[in-house]
């Protein structure tokens, strides 16, 4: 009987990997399958040009005036794209990445132009183009296709500030440097996104030398009432200053947030309290910065 029954077991055993051996390759083929749905989605995407591209205003908060704007691009809600998020994660992990980066700095770019002929801005602005650090230094990726597209725009290249979006720590740093310097040869200028999250150390900044740090919505928010925020971005601002950096404070959404960051003297901002991103370009909200300036004056 005890024979008979570690059979038993034995075979019950057997059969529980298997169905679990199954299990598995079934779960596994499901993925496959929505991976290559989402693939051929994407290409679809790129091919029909199918994103919506809006462009947030970045404004100078003693003066209030636009000196540029941040472009972003997203797709419409799908079963396989239910939001932004998703999308772009689906991005960063497919083979895709290389192209999708160009289509989006091309798309921005011509959308950019096409759409500031019905806003008389009082000079040429900037325009950010998110874009992953590796691209850069991808043997594929060419300048020159660059600037010949600015050329035909009717674009400079010192418009044009390449926004280093990825939140992947940059380790071969002399090697970025040397690229970094080739495109500023050519008139770009580099900012570095996310600067107080604790994706991009202090190392980056030092090393990269970007002529803009944009300081992360999390260092922003509410930081009227948190003194560690207080003290960090006391310091990066101290930094900025000493190597001739601009800062651009990202989140503002509170008049208490906005009033600090002013009083410490940080040259620009971004935020829906100074500006939605919209598919027309158009110019922050400038009255909310003197109104600001004159209330905390008084």
């Amino acid at each position: 009987m005890n024979r008979q029954n570690s059979l038993q077991l034995k075979s019950l055993s057997k059969t529980n990997i298997f169905l679990s051996y199954l299990r598995n390759l079934n779960e596994r083929g499901k993925k496959e399958i929505i991976y290559y749905r989402r693939l051929k989605e994407l290409q679809r995407i790129m091919n029909n040009h199918a994103l919506n591209t809006f462009f947030q205003p970045i404004i100078d908060l003693q003066s209030g005036k636009t000196i540029g704007f941040e472009a972003f691009n997203r797709p419409q809600s799908t079963h396989l794209f239910p939001n932004t998020e998703v999308f772009y994660d689906f991005v960063g992990q497919s083979n895709q990445v290389f192209l999708f980066e160009c289509f989006c700095r091309n798309l921005s770019l011509k959308r950019f132009i096409e759409r500031s002929k019905n806003n008389q801005l009082q000079c040429p602005p900037l325009i950010f183009i998110n874009i992953h650090p590796f691209v850069l230094l991808d043997s594929n990726y060419h300048s020159g296709e660059t600037l010949q597209l600015l050329s035909d725009l009717g674009v400079e290249p010192n418009q044009v500030v390449f926004e280093l979006t990825e939140r992947t720590s940059v380790t071969d740093f002399a090697l970025f440097e040397k690229v970094l310097s080739n495109y500023r040869s050519q008139g770009y200028r580099i900012a570095i996104d996310d600067v107080g999250s604790g994706y991009n150390s202090l190392k980056t900044l030092i090393y990269l030398k970007p002529e803009f740090i944009k300081l992360d919505r999390s260092l922003i928010h509410q930081i009227d009432q948190n003194k560690e925020q207080q003290h960090l971005v006391r310091l990066i601002i101290d930094y900025a200053k000493k190597s001739s950096t601009k800062i651009i404070a990202e989140g503002i959404e509170r008049l208490e947030d906005l009033a600090f960051i002013q009083q410490q003297g940080i040259d620009y901002g971004q935020g829906y309290a100074l500006g939605r991103p919209h598919e027309e370009i158009k110019d922050g909200n400038s009255q909310v910065i003197w109104n600001n300036i004159h209330v905390h004056s008084k």
